[in-house]
């Protein structure tokens, strides 16, 4: 099969390679998948540059653990009508050497999720890392059914589909945005009030609009929002925080604690087996009905997986992107 892979880590032109390596075989309660379309996240890229220290876990690395495509072998103890059908990929590559980024995938039975045939498959591959991820923040500490809920980084991969998720299960969604100018590309069907964070006082406005405060805290950058979420949080209101921008953050603790906030911190590659199953029963549930969108941006060939890797490390623009990869 046609697929890229690396030996060491460092910059995507020196370390990627585009080859042939043999077609994987299914085992005991695996799937292989003939990957059509292979998502690029930034934790795909940052494995491969040794992001916080991290070490080449295998000698040989496909990237990437997500992924749609069409099932066509399966190994034993699993039912073989499988064969033939539309999936979206998850996990690939996760604790595994062998991603998507090739014209073949293996992973486990449940990680390759039925894709509806009216959902596109450049849609399934960009579920994946931010799809868990986005549904594990909004549903991991219950319904949100009549919560209000605010978004942080509306505009990005797993901020979107948090926001998507939200909305689709019943709550009011609210959500920020770096710069004024972003404001009129958030979607007024999702998010009923969207605050830009470059105004004066974007707390007092949150405030003014939720003067309870909000229930729920999405967010995509702890270290520069901390004084804000404490500031609109209401009680027993939790912060599901995905990333930071500062490795040692600081929170205002003692106000947070008296407001008896929950802080969650939230890793997608050692979410609970159960939680990402049923996110992904809900991710395509929601997409069957047309309550989920994906902004795709640059699509790239598998044989310029560098070029793709390099516009995510530069902050990926807007959209989601995607890999195509030879039939």
């Amino acid at each position: 099969m046609l697929a890229s892979w690396y030996e060491t880590q460092g910059p995507a032109a020196d370390v990627l390679l585009v080859g042939e390596l043999p077609d994987p075989v299914p085992g005991p309660g695996e799937v292989r998948v003939r990957v059509t379309v292979s998502g690029v996240n930034p934790g795909d890229t940052k494995k491969r540059r040794g992001w916080l220290g991290s070490s080449m876990s295998f000698p040989r690395v496909i990237p990437h653990s997500d992924a749609a495509g069409v099932i066509d072998a399966v190994g034993a103890q699993v039912d073989a009508h499988r064969v033939g059908q539309r999936v979206w990929v998850y996990g690939a590559q996760s604790y595994r050497p062998f991603g998507t980024a090739a014209q073949y995938t293996v992973v486990s039975d449940h990680q390759a999720v039925p894709l509806p045939d009216h959902l596109s498959h450049e849609l399934g591959a960009s579920f994946g890392i931010p799809g868990i991820t986005a549904h594990r923040t909004v549903f991991a500490d219950g319904p949100v059914d009549g919560q209000l809920v605010l978004v942080h980084g509306v505009l990005g991969g797993v901020g979107s589909l948090a926001a998507q998720l939200a909305h689709w299960a019943g709550a009011t969604v609210i959500a920020t945005v770096r710069r004024t100018a972003d404001l009129d590309r958030v979607d007024p069907a999702v998010v009923s009030h969207a605050f830009a964070l470059d105004t004066g006082d974007p707390a007092a406005a949150i405030r003014s609009y939720a003067p309870r405060g909000v229930d729920r805290i999405i967010e995509v950058a702890l270290s520069d929002n901390a004084d804000l979420d404490n500031a609109v949080a209401a009680n027993n209101a939790v912060i599901a925080a995905y990333a930071t921008r500062a490795d040692r953050t600081e929170i205002p603790f003692w106000p947070l604690l008296f407001n008896n906030v929950t802080l969650r911190l939230l890793g997608s590659d050692d979410f609970p087996a159960e939680a990402k199953r049923q996110a992904a029963r809900d991710l395509t549930s929601a997409a069957a009905v047309g309550a989920l969108t994906v902004a795709v941006g640059d699509r790239y060939p598998l044989d310029d997986i560098a070029k793709a890797h390099d516009h995510v490390d530069a902050g990926g623009g807007h959209g989601r992107i995607l890999l195509t990869v030879p039939q």
